[in-house]
């Protein structure tokens, strides 16, 4: 297949190039290299040393023969650019993760609100719109969240995308329907991919287009077997307050000596996958599209959930690492539940890779190896959710004021 790879550049959209591109596939890379431009805004850069994606791609060729072609098109502002692209080269398959995808950032100021809003909501309308235009059936798949379901519970799994409700008529009788799981965005982010939602629906009802969405959890993970193959095919690794996951950043506190931060109780639940199984499902998802007409295809892509407290117990057992309880920067329920369906991809042959069996080999293999490039002031998480929030999140496990770069 021909596969649009938007975001190609980022986390996620590297290693799912790579991967695609080993099995056979011809992808094209469209990213306006914004993730880039955030480092240098927040001044800190990823734990791991990455190559401009010019030279990513070039040593990718050198290595497998295969070519992975890059496109600078920034999707929210650049829309006939993008249409021009997309009818010219007609694309199989689409893939999008062009989205700010970080909820502290998205909380850091009202220009980072603005900016998350236009950029995320603009590019999904944007691509959406020009296929419409231009009647190109490429199957459409997003990479979502685990969190447009929020994290709150009533006890039951969260089903995958869907909710089976009764409802009475007027005359009295009782019918079922299924809607989409009710949304509970705990953030700007999560908002938009709350709104993604809306437009995937309309877009498949209205014009048929095929749509697969991807409720992620949190990965984790540096390494997949195509990054293995050369050092300079590395992915990320973020391991600030507003970027890294709250694994990521046990991971690399373990690695320098640095308090494992919990914050609050430490009793919120939530979803992680990791990042070889990331790609993994993606490939199955683009292996088993919707068919024209039919409703978005939604699957949970996750494959275990853990207590962050949990977390940092068991990160301190294989480490050694001391714990440091802080005040909670987000607006959020202290204690939740999290019970997850993925029966979706468990039947189409996913293996999952647990946390246990893979942690050890992450906080060696690459925590340690890069700790020298630790900035150990943006370690921290110092975006607040609210500004009486804010007041209360001013000093670190050493004994720092934080500050927040805005």
């Amino acid at each position: 297949m021909k596969i649009a790879v938007m975001g190609g550049d980022g986390f996620i959209g590297w290693p799912t190039s790579l991967h695609l591109s080993d099995a056979g596939h011809e992808i094209h890379i469209l990213d306006n290299l914004s993730r880039r431009w955030i480092d240098t805004e927040l001044g800190v850069q990823s734990l791991t040393p990455m190559d401009s994606i010019q030279e990513r791609t070039r040593i990718w060729h050198a290595e497998t023969g295969r070519r992975i072609h890059f496109h600078l098109i920034d999707l929210a502002k650049d829309y006939e650019l993008l249409k021009s692209w997309l009818a010219e080269n007609r694309p199989d398959a689409i893939i999008h993760f062009a989205e700010q995808r970080a909820a502290p950032y998205s909380m850091k100021s009202d220009r980072h609100k603005n900016y998350t809003v236009n950029n995320n909501v603009s590019a999904t309308h944007n691509l959406l719109n020009a296929l419409t235009e231009l009647n190109l059936d490429a199957h459409l798949v997003h990479l979502g969240t685990m969190g447009v379901y929020g994290y709150s519970t009533v006890g039951a799994a969260i089903p995958e995308g869907y909710l089976p409700v009764g409802i009475e008529t007027a005359d009295g009788r009782s019918v079922s329907q299924e809607i989409l799981y009710p949304a509970n965005p705990g953030s700007i982010y999560h908002m938009t991919k709350c709104l993604d939602q809306l437009l995937f629906q309309f877009y498949a009802k209205n014009d048929g287009l095929r749509i697969t969405d991807l409720h992620q959890g949190i990965v984790w993970g540096t390494h997949t077997e195509q990054t293995r193959r050369h050092a300079q095919l590395i992915n990320r690794f973020d391991y600030d307050g507003d970027y890294g996951t709250v694994l990521n950043r046990f991971l690399i506190q373990a690695a320098i000596g640095y308090p494992l931060t919990v914050h609050g109780t430490g009793g919120q639940t939530r979803a992680f996958i990791h990042i070889q199984d990331s790609v993994r499902c993606i490939e199955i998802a683009l292996n088993n599209p919707p068919v024209r007409g039919a409703r978005v295809e939604i699957f949970n892509q996750m494959t275990e959930t853990h207590r962050v407290r949990d977390l940092a117990e068991m990160i301190a057992k294989i480490s050694g690492a001391d714990v440091a309880w802080l005040p909670n920067p987000r607006k959020e329920a202290a204690e939740n539940e999290l019970i997850v369906r993925n029966d979706k991809f468990l039947e189409l042959g996913l293996e999952p890779t647990t946390l246990e069996s893979g942690l050890l080999a992450e906080i060696v293999d690459v925590a340690k190896k890069f700790s020298y490039r630790v900035d150990r002031s943006r370690v921290p998480a110092v975006s607040a959710w609210t500004k009486d929030i804010a007041q209360t999140i001013n000093r670190d496990p050493e004994g720092k004021r934080l500050k927040s770069v805005s």
